[in-house]
């Protein structure tokens, strides 16, 4: 009654079929228990080699012995042939081929590895050989049951065709899709790469609290969550920026974090409600640095994990060498539409260009920065794809970010667009209090009108900036969305373990 091998294309099963399958599974392991060989009072098992390292290695030459090894992992394949039988493990390095003998195992190990079920967990000792057919392999000469498995793996075309049930069952979409265990062993070689580097670079690694009193350090909505013992209303933290910049205040100069946010906005293929990202602060140093920082770390996470800094991310051929392009926010504005927002003499004049361009302007005070900004998402974003760091941004946007000296109406932030999405946002950091306060209020009153993703009014760092910011550079990099793009996946569920989801009823 087992199912054939999950290589093989294979009818869906009925949901009658499924549980005379889950029965005969729990049967087994009933007769293996009442026999006093229950497979889950296993503890241990010594590993001493991987399927991708014996793969690697020399091989033997045709009929002799190769060195002997001991494995483990989830068989996923059965042939049975008699007194002879192949199987295929997958271990946490990659799948090998397995073969077993009654002569050598003896008739009674043999014929209870028979019994064994596709997705069991066992144990081999034996030798490396070559078959005749050429394919390294695993003599047995011990084959163990480690662990039980008992419902059966889905058949790969049918059982994991549904991508809400891969994202839903993701342990299950690991076991029987190889390239989704690749998608995330690349994320963790990019952390790593990312970790490495900075601290190269002299940053150390810190710890900010999620929970937190004001949701401030970004513009979103905040998830509202209380602290019983406290009486309080708290925030899942929408930034780390204000906590790492109180750092820098303290003398801990060059910090990030690498952490989840959370954000009580829309789901698509880019958003997703909590995500992960670097952020981090630098003193001494500028929104030029932060360029600098991001090229930098961008084209060495493509370099580990693709060998190289061109890729294709979704039939988009796109070059990560440094350096990238740099351009203003109001030059791509009005290379695109003609428009030059900073040119017009009245913020009226400004709403009436931004009226022929067809933008739908619902604030009627809005100002040519909120106009500039409204026409670069609307004209300019989905366009740049080569890596591009669009800077220069109005102020009214940027309420955490230094004005530019001689154009006191901008600041000196930059996001970097990459295949048509912002990857990175970073600035000059505001370190004037009375500024930032203003600012703060600035914000508070847009909340007041009923923006809730304009920022609260943060008293500790406030407190913090009167004790004197040194010039700082700050940055944040989205890394989902960097794993996307090193790794062609067409959305973050595809590159988030366990991805939000809706429970089914």
């Amino acid at each position: 009654m087992e199912r054939p091998p999950v290589e093989q294309e294979q009818p869906e099963l009925t949901q009658e079929q499924l549980s005379e399958l889950l029965q005969i599974r729990r049967d087994k392991l009933s007769d293996l228990q009442a026999a006093g060989k229950d497979p889950f009072a296993n503890t241990t098992y010594d590993v001493s080699d991987f399927s991708s390292d014996i793969l690697a290695a020399p091989a033997p030459q045709e009929g002799e012995h190769g060195k002997i090894v001991s494995i483990a992992g989830r068989m996923i394949s059965r042939r049975i042939m008699g007194k002879a039988s192949f199987a295929h493990l997958l271990d946490a390095k990659g799948r090998i081929q397995v073969y077993c003998k009654r002569d050598d195992l003896g008739e009674e190990e043999y014929n209870a590895f028979k019994t064994f079920d596709i997705g069991d967990i066992v144990g081999v000792k034996g030798y490396v050989f070559v078959t005749r057919t050429g394919e390294i392999s695993v003599h047995a000469q011990e084959i163990i049951l480690l662990s039980k498995s008992l419902r059966p793996l889905p058949e790969k075309y049918h059982g994991l065709k549904d991508a809400e049930l891969r994202y839903r069952q993701r342990f299950v979409d690991l076991i029987v899709n190889p390239e989704v265990r690749d998608m995330f062993q690349k994320r963790s070689r990019i952390i790593t790469e990312i970790r490495r580097r900075m601290d190269e670079r002299g940053f150390i690694e810190v710890e900010t609290p999620v929970l937190n009193t004001t949701a401030s350090g970004a513009s979103a909505r905040p998830f509202v969550t209380h602290h019983n013992t406290l009486d309080l209303d708290m925030y899942l933290r929408i930034a780390t920026e204000l906590h790492l910049k109180e750092c820098v205040v303290g003398g801990l100069e060059r910090v990030y974090e690498i952490g989840r946010l959370f954000r009580n906005e829309g789901m698509d293929a880019m958003h997703n409600p909590e995500f992960t990202t670097i952020e981090a602060y630098q003193a001494y140093t500028d929104y030029n640095g932060m360029m600098e920082l991001a090229e930098d770390l961008i084209s060495r996470c493509c370099m580990a994990v693709n060998g190289k800094t061109q890729i294709t991310y979704q039939e988009q051929a796109i070059d990560l060498t440094p350096p990238f392009a740099r351009v203003t926010m109001n030059e791509a504005v009005k290379n695109a539409t003609g428009v030059d927002f900073y040119g017009c003499a009245t913020d009226e004049e400004a709403r009436e260009k931004a009226k022929a361009l067809k933008l739908e302007v619902k604030d009627k005070t809005a100002t040519k920065g909120k106009l500039l900004a409204e026409a670069f998402d609307a004209f300019v974003e989905d366009t740049l794809i080569q890596p591009t760091f669009i800077i220069d941004y109005p102020v009214e946007i940027s309420p955490l970010s230094k004005r530019k000296p001689k154009e006191p109406h901008l600041t000196e932030r930059f996001e970097l667009f990459i295949a048509g999405h912002e990857y990175a946002n970073a600035f000059s950091e505001l370190n004037d209090p009375v500024d930032q306060r203003g600012r703060f209020v600035q914000q508070a009153q847009e909340r007041a009108k009923g923006d809730d993703e304009a920022m609260m009014i943060d008293e500790d760092f406030c407190l913090a900036l009167e004790y004197g910011l040194p010039p700082t550079g700050g940055i944040g990099i989205g890394i989902d969305r960097l794993v996307m793009l090193l790794t062609d996946a067409a959305t973050i569920r595809d590159v988030l373990l366990f991805p939000t989801m809706k429970p089914v009823k």
